[in-house]
């Protein structure tokens, strides 16, 4: 279960936003400090570990960057619940074990609304308007793998618990 403050944003959240390309040489902690600055330049200055990023449809189209997911899980986000994704944003945060949730009603949230998000099941509540929502939850193989810390930390683990049992 996650739950946080919600930061709001629309359709189109394009990776360029998220990471953008002018400080794509230099380390995550710069890349996270420029997060969505072109949409809320004060995003990455509030958001707090454990909150929850929504949004319309497509966010993290774009370009490959896995940067975009990491300034996010950076900043301390717990989840990314939208609409739809861009795919290889998508492949990209859970690699990173930064959870990815599919949502349709994701405009029943507003900015600074309290939601907790529970990946297994879907379950997403507005603890602010007290309303429920659905969404697609995520599968157990990659609730694991979240857990884990994402795709290398996970395979790691699986490795080592293979050696040991040789």
């Amino acid at each position: 279960m996650n739950a946080g403050r919600a930061f709001v944003f629309g359709d189109d959240v394009n990776t360029d936003a998220l990471a953008p390309g002018s400080y794509l040489k230099s380390p995550i902690e710069v890349v996270a400090a420029h997060c969505l600055e072109t949409l809320d330049p004060s995003f990455a200055a509030r958001i707090k570990p454990g909150d929850v990023v929504v949004a319309g449809r497509n966010f993290g189209a774009g370009s490959s960057r896995e940067q975009a997911a990491e300034a996010l899980k950076h900043l301390g986000a717990a989840c990314v619940v939208a609409k739809s994704f861009g795919s290889i944003f998508y492949r990209n945060a859970l690699n990173l074990g930064l959870p990815v949730i599919v949502c349709a009603d994701t405009d029943r949230i507003r900015d600074g609304d309290k939601v907790t998000v529970d990946p297994h099941s879907g379950a997403i509540v507005n603890e602010t308007s007290g309303e429920r929502l659905s969404a697609q939850p995520l599968p157990d193989f990659l609730i694991d793998m979240i857990a884990d810390g994402g795709l290398v930390p996970h395979l790691e683990k699986r490795f080592k618990a293979k050696r040991a049992t040789r």
